[in-house]
């Protein structure tokens, strides 16, 4: 039977791992098995995750173009003891119209900077970079918030 983890959990960023990474591997990043995996990612278990392991998970996965689901779980559980605010249900509408807005202002910033009329013509400049990174990591911020909203 499938186990529900919440998702501010290390327990969840394992069972990501385990979705992302095959077992050789995981085997090859840390020197355990999967099996050792799945018992760190049951929360019903004493098993635990070291960090230095958890780490290099993440890294392995950063390898495969995914995102380090450890570093996800841990700014989850983080931003929950940051976040001492009580939700009102229609804050995830609330939240979901400033996420369009904000995916709409990513879009603009990266066609601008697709632009030939952009600081270096269809090339991505420096400052262009800047301000597409600091877009999308408004719009993680958003998915963020939206997501320790829902796990309330």
């Amino acid at each position: 039977m499938v186990k529900i983890r919440k998702a501010a959990s290390l327990e969840n960023g394992l069972a990501d791992v385990i979705k992302i990474l095959s077992e050789e591997e995981i085997e090859a990043t840390i020197g355990k098995s999967v099996s050792f995996l799945r018992k760190c990612s049951d929360p019903d278990q004493p098993q635990q995750i070291d960090h230095n392991d958890s780490f290099k998970l993440d890294a392995a996965c950063i390898a495969k173009n995914k995102a380090p689901p450890m570093l996800s779980a841990h700014r989850f559980m983080i931003s929950q003891i940051f976040d001492n605010k009580k939700h009102q249900e229609n804050d995830v509408d609330d939240m979901l119209v400033k996420f369009t807005i904000l995916h709409g202002r990513l879009n603009e910033v990266i066609n601008n900077a697709h632009d030939e009329q952009g600081d270096d013509g269809k090339e991505i400049s420096a400052l262009e970079k800047k301000e597409i990174f600091e877009a999308l990591k408004k719009l993680e911020d958003k998915i963020l918030k939206i997501k320790l909203t829902i796990d309330k």
